[in-house]
Protein backbone atom coordinates (compact mmCIF):
# COMPACT_ATOMS: atom_id res chain seq x y z
CA UNK A 1 0.00 0.00 0.00
CA UNK A 2 1.60 3.56 -0.97
CA UNK A 3 1.52 6.67 1.21
CA UNK A 4 -1.20 8.13 -0.88
CA UNK A 5 -3.77 5.39 -0.31
CA UNK A 6 -2.89 4.94 3.47
CA UNK A 7 -3.50 8.51 3.47
CA UNK A 8 -7.07 8.32 2.08
CA UNK A 9 -7.91 5.48 4.11
CA UNK A 10 -6.89 7.34 7.41
CA UNK A 11 -9.10 10.10 6.61
CA UNK A 12 -11.69 7.76 5.63
CA UNK A 13 -11.66 6.42 9.07
CA UNK A 14 -11.34 9.76 10.53
CA UNK A 15 -14.75 10.53 9.30
CA UNK A 16 -16.34 7.01 9.95
CA UNK A 17 -15.81 7.47 13.52
CA UNK A 18 -16.98 11.06 13.67
CA UNK A 19 -19.92 10.11 12.37
CA UNK A 20 -20.85 7.07 14.68
CA UNK A 21 -19.72 9.31 17.33
CA UNK A 22 -22.55 11.66 16.23
CA UNK A 23 -25.05 8.86 15.84
CA UNK A 24 -24.25 7.99 19.50
CA UNK A 25 -24.91 11.47 20.47
CA UNK A 26 -28.06 11.22 18.63
CA UNK A 27 -29.22 8.21 20.26
CA UNK A 28 -28.19 8.66 23.37
CA UNK A 29 -29.75 12.23 24.05
CA UNK A 30 -32.59 12.95 22.39
CA UNK A 31 -32.68 16.44 23.29
CA UNK A 32 -29.51 16.84 20.67
CA UNK A 33 -31.12 16.21 17.79
CA UNK A 34 -30.68 18.94 14.66
CA UNK A 35 -34.36 19.44 14.58
CA UNK A 36 -34.64 20.05 18.45
CA UNK A 37 -34.48 24.00 19.83
CA UNK A 38 -31.10 25.47 20.87
CA UNK A 39 -33.05 26.64 24.05
CA UNK A 40 -35.33 24.34 25.34
CA UNK A 41 -36.79 24.96 28.45
CA UNK A 42 -34.36 24.04 31.64
CA UNK A 43 -35.31 21.46 34.17
CA UNK A 44 -33.48 19.94 37.20
CA UNK A 45 -34.29 16.64 35.72
CA UNK A 46 -33.18 17.54 31.83
CA UNK A 47 -30.56 19.28 33.40
CA UNK A 48 -28.87 15.99 34.96
CA UNK A 49 -30.05 14.32 32.07
CA UNK A 50 -27.73 15.92 29.57
CA UNK A 51 -24.81 16.09 32.02
CA UNK A 52 -24.99 12.60 32.23
CA UNK A 53 -25.03 12.70 28.35
CA UNK A 54 -22.35 15.03 27.89
CA UNK A 55 -19.71 12.33 30.50
CA UNK A 56 -20.97 9.49 28.22
CA UNK A 57 -20.05 10.97 25.34
CA UNK A 58 -16.59 12.48 26.46
CA UNK A 59 -15.88 8.79 28.00
CA UNK A 60 -16.85 7.35 24.45
CA UNK A 61 -14.90 10.10 22.55
CA UNK A 62 -11.64 9.03 24.86
CA UNK A 63 -11.80 5.32 24.40
CA UNK A 64 -12.59 6.08 20.95
CA UNK A 65 -9.58 8.36 20.36
CA UNK A 66 -7.28 5.73 22.05
CA UNK A 67 -8.70 2.85 19.76
CA UNK A 68 -8.08 5.25 17.33
CA UNK A 69 -4.52 5.58 18.38
CA UNK A 70 -3.59 1.72 18.59
CA UNK A 71 -4.10 1.37 15.65
CA UNK A 72 -2.13 3.70 14.45
CA UNK A 73 0.81 2.47 15.69
CA UNK A 74 -0.39 -0.64 14.64
CA UNK A 75 -0.48 -0.17 11.17
CA UNK A 76 2.31 2.42 11.06
CA UNK A 77 4.88 -0.63 12.51
CA UNK A 78 3.57 -3.31 10.10
CA UNK A 79 3.64 -0.91 7.20
CA UNK A 80 6.72 1.05 7.55
CA UNK A 81 9.93 -0.23 6.79
CA UNK A 82 13.43 -0.98 8.16
CA UNK A 83 14.60 2.94 9.26
CA UNK A 84 11.83 4.49 8.78
CA UNK A 85 9.71 6.63 10.91
CA UNK A 86 6.72 5.54 12.23
CA UNK A 87 3.66 7.70 11.33
CA UNK A 88 1.07 8.71 13.39
CA UNK A 89 -2.08 8.79 11.41
CA UNK A 90 -5.26 6.76 12.18
CA UNK A 91 -5.17 3.68 11.06
CA UNK A 92 -8.19 1.40 8.99
CA UNK A 93 -11.00 1.40 11.93
CA UNK A 94 -13.64 -1.41 11.77
CA UNK A 95 -16.50 -1.86 14.38
CA UNK A 96 -15.29 -6.11 14.31
CA UNK A 97 -13.75 -5.36 17.68
CA UNK A 98 -10.04 -4.88 18.42
CA UNK A 99 -7.91 -7.24 16.48
CA UNK A 100 -5.52 -9.24 17.91
CA UNK A 101 -2.29 -8.70 18.94
CA UNK A 102 0.36 -10.61 16.52
CA UNK A 103 2.55 -12.57 18.56
CA UNK A 104 6.38 -11.56 18.10
CA UNK A 105 8.26 -13.44 15.70
CA UNK A 106 10.19 -16.08 17.26
CA UNK A 107 13.74 -15.65 16.84
CA UNK A 108 15.81 -18.28 15.54
CA UNK A 109 18.48 -20.18 18.12
CA UNK A 110 21.66 -20.09 16.72
CA UNK A 111 22.93 -23.57 16.40
CA UNK A 112 26.29 -23.99 18.59
CA UNK A 113 28.66 -25.88 16.48
CA UNK A 114 30.03 -28.71 18.50
CA UNK A 115 33.80 -29.60 18.30
CA UNK A 116 34.40 -33.26 17.73
CA UNK A 117 38.33 -35.04 18.20
CA UNK A 118 39.08 -37.96 16.66
CA UNK A 119 38.10 -40.16 18.95
CA UNK A 120 33.98 -40.39 17.68
CA UNK A 121 33.22 -37.86 19.74
CA UNK A 122 33.28 -39.15 23.04
CA UNK A 123 35.60 -36.61 24.94
CA UNK A 124 34.24 -33.30 25.39
CA UNK A 125 37.53 -31.71 26.75
CA UNK A 126 41.32 -31.65 25.31
CA UNK A 127 42.78 -34.54 25.89
CA UNK A 128 45.57 -34.71 28.78
CA UNK A 129 49.08 -35.80 28.74
CA UNK A 130 49.92 -39.06 29.88
CA UNK A 131 51.66 -39.24 33.10
CA UNK A 132 55.13 -41.34 33.24
CA UNK A 133 54.89 -44.42 34.21
CA UNK A 134 58.63 -44.40 35.60
CA UNK A 135 57.24 -41.46 37.76
CA UNK A 136 54.71 -43.73 39.39
CA UNK A 137 57.05 -46.89 40.10
CA UNK A 138 59.31 -44.66 41.93
CA UNK A 139 56.40 -43.35 44.21
CA UNK A 140 55.68 -47.05 44.90
CA UNK A 141 59.15 -47.98 45.58
CA UNK A 142 59.73 -45.21 47.81
CA UNK A 143 55.94 -46.12 49.76
CA UNK A 144 57.87 -49.69 49.69
CA UNK A 145 61.17 -48.88 51.21
CA UNK A 146 59.47 -46.65 54.02
CA UNK A 147 57.28 -48.99 55.27
CA UNK A 148 60.63 -51.55 55.52
CA UNK A 149 62.65 -48.58 57.45
CA UNK A 150 59.75 -48.51 59.67
CA UNK A 151 58.98 -52.22 60.36
CA UNK A 152 62.92 -52.91 60.98
CA UNK A 153 62.60 -50.10 63.71
CA UNK A 154 59.85 -51.74 65.00
CA UNK A 155 61.29 -54.77 64.98
CA UNK A 156 64.44 -53.50 66.31
CA UNK A 157 62.34 -52.24 69.64
CA UNK A 158 60.50 -55.46 69.79
CA UNK A 159 63.71 -57.98 69.59
CA UNK A 160 65.17 -55.28 72.38
CA UNK A 161 62.40 -55.64 74.55
CA UNK A 162 61.64 -59.63 74.07
CA UNK A 163 65.06 -59.78 75.94
CA UNK A 164 64.97 -57.28 78.82
CA UNK A 165 68.68 -56.04 78.21
CA UNK A 166 67.14 -53.46 81.01
CA UNK A 167 66.31 -55.94 83.51
CA UNK A 168 69.90 -57.85 82.89
CA UNK A 169 71.95 -54.24 83.08
CA UNK A 170 70.27 -53.67 86.77
CA UNK A 171 71.18 -57.21 87.46
CA UNK A 172 74.62 -57.08 86.65
CA UNK A 173 75.54 -54.15 88.39
CA UNK A 174 74.00 -55.18 91.73
CA UNK A 175 75.93 -58.41 91.68
CA UNK A 176 79.14 -58.00 89.54
CA UNK A 177 81.83 -55.49 91.50
CA UNK A 178 84.55 -53.75 90.01
CA UNK A 179 84.43 -54.62 86.22
CA UNK A 180 83.40 -51.88 83.46
CA UNK A 181 83.72 -54.94 81.05
CA UNK A 182 80.42 -55.55 82.02
CA UNK A 183 79.64 -52.42 80.21
CA UNK A 184 81.21 -53.33 76.76
CA UNK A 185 79.44 -56.85 77.10
CA UNK A 186 75.56 -55.09 77.19
CA UNK A 187 76.64 -52.66 74.53
CA UNK A 188 77.92 -55.92 72.29
CA UNK A 189 74.52 -57.77 73.56
CA UNK A 190 72.11 -54.58 72.92
CA UNK A 191 73.70 -54.52 69.13
CA UNK A 192 73.15 -58.05 68.26
CA UNK A 193 69.95 -58.63 69.50
CA UNK A 194 68.56 -55.67 68.07
CA UNK A 195 67.81 -57.71 65.12
CA UNK A 196 67.26 -61.41 64.62
CA UNK A 197 68.66 -62.46 61.05
CA UNK A 198 72.69 -61.94 61.18
CA UNK A 199 75.34 -63.02 59.05
CA UNK A 200 77.89 -64.65 62.45
CA UNK A 201 77.14 -65.52 65.66
CA UNK A 202 78.36 -63.17 68.67
CA UNK A 203 81.28 -64.67 70.69
CA UNK A 204 82.65 -63.27 73.61
CA UNK A 205 85.23 -64.32 75.68
CA UNK A 206 86.35 -63.55 78.79
CA UNK A 207 89.48 -63.77 80.67
CA UNK A 208 90.52 -63.13 84.34
CA UNK A 209 91.98 -64.72 87.33
CA UNK A 210 90.18 -66.45 90.08
CA UNK A 211 87.70 -64.84 91.88
CA UNK A 212 87.13 -61.91 89.96
CA UNK A 213 83.82 -63.35 88.95
CA UNK A 214 83.61 -64.51 85.33
CA UNK A 215 82.13 -67.64 86.56
CA UNK A 216 79.48 -65.64 88.42
CA UNK A 217 78.62 -63.37 85.65
CA UNK A 218 78.30 -66.94 83.42
CA UNK A 219 75.17 -68.12 85.81
CA UNK A 220 73.68 -64.70 86.11
CA UNK A 221 73.48 -64.55 82.14
CA UNK A 222 72.18 -67.48 82.20
CA UNK A 223 70.09 -67.40 84.53
CA UNK A 224 68.37 -64.26 82.79
CA UNK A 225 68.41 -65.94 79.51
CA UNK A 226 66.27 -68.75 80.91
CA UNK A 227 63.70 -66.80 81.81
CA UNK A 228 63.29 -65.11 78.72
CA UNK A 229 63.68 -67.20 75.70
CA UNK A 230 63.18 -70.61 77.62
CA UNK A 231 65.14 -73.51 79.63
CA UNK A 232 65.95 -75.54 76.55
CA UNK A 233 67.52 -72.63 74.32
CA UNK A 234 70.42 -71.91 77.01
CA UNK A 235 73.70 -74.21 77.93
CA UNK A 236 76.12 -74.66 80.31
CA UNK A 237 79.05 -76.53 79.48
CA UNK A 238 81.42 -77.11 82.18
CA UNK A 239 84.83 -79.15 80.53
CA UNK A 240 85.79 -80.81 83.91
CA UNK A 241 82.04 -82.15 84.73
CA UNK A 242 81.13 -82.89 81.09
CA UNK A 243 84.41 -84.40 79.60
CA UNK A 244 87.04 -85.08 82.20
CA UNK A 245 88.82 -87.57 80.78
CA UNK A 246 91.34 -86.35 77.50
CA UNK A 247 90.61 -90.14 75.83
CA UNK A 248 87.02 -89.42 75.80
CA UNK A 249 87.69 -85.95 73.89
CA UNK A 250 86.44 -87.18 70.46
CA UNK A 251 82.93 -88.35 71.90
CA UNK A 252 82.39 -85.44 73.63
CA UNK A 253 83.20 -83.32 70.54
CA UNK A 254 80.98 -85.18 68.98
CA UNK A 255 77.91 -84.38 71.04
CA UNK A 256 78.55 -81.10 72.42
CA UNK A 257 78.29 -80.59 67.94
CA UNK A 258 74.96 -82.51 68.14
CA UNK A 259 73.73 -81.06 70.95
CA UNK A 260 74.59 -77.29 69.83
CA UNK A 261 73.12 -77.73 66.45
CA UNK A 262 70.08 -79.40 68.02
CA UNK A 263 69.28 -76.06 70.14
CA UNK A 264 70.02 -73.35 67.18
CA UNK A 265 67.83 -75.28 65.21
CA UNK A 266 65.20 -75.20 67.49
CA UNK A 267 65.73 -71.76 68.25
CA UNK A 268 65.82 -70.83 64.86
CA UNK A 269 62.07 -72.34 64.64
CA UNK A 270 60.91 -70.24 67.40
CA UNK A 271 62.61 -66.94 65.86
CA UNK A 272 64.23 -66.61 69.39
CA UNK A 273 68.59 -66.28 69.80
CA UNK A 274 70.14 -69.22 72.23
CA UNK A 275 72.99 -68.71 75.08
CA UNK A 276 75.91 -71.00 74.82
CA UNK A 277 78.05 -70.37 78.02
CA UNK A 278 81.27 -72.50 78.48
CA UNK A 279 83.22 -72.09 81.47
CA UNK A 280 86.51 -73.78 82.20
CA UNK A 281 88.26 -73.24 78.70
CA UNK A 282 91.15 -73.64 79.73
CA UNK A 283 90.77 -77.22 80.76
CA UNK A 284 89.20 -78.17 77.35
CA UNK A 285 91.00 -80.85 74.84
CA UNK A 286 92.23 -79.60 71.40
CA UNK A 287 89.25 -81.92 69.87
CA UNK A 288 87.00 -79.59 71.78
CA UNK A 289 88.41 -76.58 71.17
CA UNK A 290 87.71 -77.78 67.02
CA UNK A 291 84.27 -78.32 67.71
CA UNK A 292 84.07 -75.09 69.24
CA UNK A 293 85.53 -73.24 66.26
CA UNK A 294 83.91 -75.57 63.44
CA UNK A 295 80.70 -74.13 65.16
CA UNK A 296 81.27 -70.15 65.55
CA UNK A 297 83.40 -69.69 62.51
CA UNK A 298 81.26 -67.60 59.73
CA UNK A 299 81.05 -69.07 56.40
CA UNK A 300 78.09 -69.39 54.48
CA UNK A 301 78.46 -73.43 55.06
CA UNK A 302 77.13 -72.78 58.43
CA UNK A 303 73.34 -72.47 58.78
CA UNK A 304 73.48 -71.87 62.29
CA UNK A 305 74.31 -67.78 62.56
CA UNK A 306 71.65 -66.60 64.78
CA UNK A 307 73.91 -67.54 68.39
CA UNK A 308 75.42 -65.73 71.06
CA UNK A 309 78.56 -67.78 72.75
CA UNK A 310 80.20 -67.19 75.98
CA UNK A 311 83.44 -68.33 76.97
CA UNK A 312 85.07 -68.40 80.15
CA UNK A 313 88.80 -68.44 81.10
CA UNK A 314 91.22 -67.96 83.16
CA UNK A 315 93.85 -67.36 80.26
CA UNK A 316 96.27 -64.65 80.11
CA UNK A 317 95.36 -63.47 83.58
CA UNK A 318 99.25 -63.45 84.31
CA UNK A 319 99.27 -60.93 81.34
CA UNK A 320 96.29 -58.83 83.01
CA UNK A 321 97.97 -59.04 86.65
CA UNK A 322 100.79 -57.50 85.61
CA UNK A 323 99.75 -54.85 83.75
CA UNK A 324 97.11 -53.94 86.65
CA UNK A 325 100.13 -54.01 89.17
CA UNK A 326 102.68 -52.09 87.17
CA UNK A 327 100.34 -49.53 86.41
CA UNK A 328 97.87 -49.36 89.28
CA UNK A 329 97.04 -45.61 88.91
CA UNK A 330 96.65 -46.05 84.92
CA UNK A 331 94.35 -49.10 85.84
CA UNK A 332 92.60 -47.07 88.11
CA UNK A 333 92.20 -44.59 85.44
CA UNK A 334 91.29 -46.88 83.04
CA UNK A 335 88.86 -49.02 85.10
CA UNK A 336 86.78 -45.94 85.43
CA UNK A 337 86.49 -45.06 81.46
CA UNK A 338 84.18 -47.42 79.81
CA UNK A 339 86.44 -50.24 78.27
CA UNK A 340 90.18 -48.41 79.05
CA UNK A 341 91.03 -51.68 80.48
CA UNK A 342 90.01 -53.85 77.35
CA UNK A 343 91.48 -51.22 74.82
CA UNK A 344 94.64 -51.75 76.46
CA UNK A 345 95.11 -55.33 77.03
CA UNK A 346 93.07 -56.96 73.95
CA UNK A 347 95.75 -57.03 71.69
CA UNK A 348 98.12 -58.48 73.89
CA UNK A 349 96.14 -61.00 75.37
CA UNK A 350 94.66 -61.87 71.48
CA UNK A 351 97.87 -62.33 70.09
CA UNK A 352 98.49 -64.92 73.07
CA UNK A 353 95.52 -66.78 72.80
CA UNK A 354 95.58 -67.39 68.86
CA UNK A 355 98.94 -69.13 69.76
CA UNK A 356 96.96 -71.32 71.99
CA UNK A 357 94.61 -72.21 69.36
CA UNK A 358 92.82 -70.08 66.35
CA UNK A 359 89.44 -70.64 68.10
CA UNK A 360 90.22 -67.19 69.58
CA UNK A 361 90.26 -65.43 66.21
CA UNK A 362 86.52 -65.46 65.99
CA UNK A 363 85.77 -63.76 69.67
CA UNK A 364 86.03 -60.26 71.36
CA UNK A 365 88.33 -60.27 73.88
CA UNK A 366 87.29 -58.42 77.21
CA UNK A 367 89.98 -58.83 80.43
CA UNK A 368 88.39 -59.10 83.55
CA UNK A 369 90.62 -56.78 86.27
CA UNK A 370 92.03 -57.66 89.60
CA UNK A 371 89.48 -56.50 92.70
CA UNK A 372 90.63 -54.33 95.59
CA UNK A 373 90.03 -54.62 98.91
CA UNK A 374 87.04 -52.23 98.41
CA UNK A 375 85.34 -54.78 95.78
CA UNK A 376 86.00 -57.41 98.36
CA UNK A 377 84.02 -55.55 101.39
CA UNK A 378 81.30 -54.86 98.84
CA UNK A 379 81.33 -58.92 98.70
CA UNK A 380 81.08 -59.72 101.97
CA UNK A 381 78.29 -56.96 102.18
CA UNK A 382 76.44 -58.85 99.65
CA UNK A 383 76.56 -62.41 100.90
CA UNK A 384 76.15 -61.47 104.29
CA UNK A 385 72.99 -59.76 103.22
CA UNK A 386 71.87 -62.79 101.32
CA UNK A 387 72.45 -65.02 104.30
CA UNK A 388 70.41 -62.46 106.51
CA UNK A 389 73.41 -61.62 108.96
CA UNK A 390 73.41 -58.16 110.06
CA UNK A 391 76.20 -56.24 107.83
CA UNK A 392 78.33 -54.20 110.68
CA UNK A 393 80.95 -52.76 109.36
CA UNK A 394 83.32 -53.02 111.37
CA UNK A 395 82.86 -57.21 111.09
CA UNK A 396 83.21 -56.71 107.32
CA UNK A 397 86.12 -54.66 107.54
CA UNK A 398 87.49 -58.04 109.79
CA UNK A 399 86.88 -60.25 107.71
CA UNK A 400 88.14 -58.40 104.44
CA UNK A 401 91.52 -57.99 106.42
CA UNK A 402 91.90 -61.89 106.48
CA UNK A 403 91.68 -62.30 102.87
CA UNK A 404 95.99 -62.27 101.21
CA UNK A 405 96.64 -59.31 98.75
CA UNK A 406 99.46 -58.63 96.48
CA UNK A 407 101.87 -56.09 97.84
CA UNK A 408 100.32 -51.96 97.85
CA UNK A 409 100.64 -50.76 94.31
CA UNK A 410 99.68 -46.89 93.77
CA UNK A 411 98.05 -46.54 97.13
CA UNK A 412 95.56 -50.08 96.44
CA UNK A 413 95.54 -53.41 97.19
CA UNK A 414 94.34 -55.80 94.99
CA UNK A 415 93.17 -59.58 96.04
CA UNK A 416 94.92 -62.71 95.18
CA UNK A 417 91.70 -64.53 95.22
CA UNK A 418 89.22 -61.96 94.50
CA UNK A 419 85.94 -62.73 96.00
CA UNK A 420 86.51 -66.85 96.33
CA UNK A 421 86.79 -66.92 99.46
CA UNK A 422 83.79 -64.54 100.77
CA UNK A 423 81.30 -67.34 100.85
CA UNK A 424 83.11 -69.73 102.73
CA UNK A 425 84.20 -66.97 105.07
CA UNK A 426 80.31 -66.18 105.63
CA UNK A 427 79.32 -69.85 106.41
CA UNK A 428 81.89 -70.27 108.98
CA UNK A 429 80.28 -66.84 111.01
Amino acid sequence: MSDRDSSSASSQTEGELDEEAEGQVEAEGPGWSQGAPLHPPLSLSSFSTSLRAVIRIKQKYQALKRRRQELASVLGGAGSQAGAPIRSSPKIFTFDGDPAPSAPPRRKRKRRKRVLFPNRGRCRRPPRPEGSRAQSCLYLLLAIVFLQVYNAIENLDDHVLRYDLEGLERTLQREVFGQRAVEVLLSQLRDYLSTYVHNKPLVVSLHGAGGVGKSHLGRLLAAHFRSVVGDPLVLQYYALHRCPLEADAPRCARDLSALVSAMAARAEEEEKIPLFVFDEVEHMQAELLDALRRLVVSRRANEHLNAVYLFLSSLGHAHITKHMLHNSSSAAAASGRHGGLAKELAPLLRHTLEELHPLWREAAILPLGLLDKGHVMECFLDEMTREGFYPDHAHIQRLAAEIEYYPAAGGRRFSRTGCKQVVAKVNLL
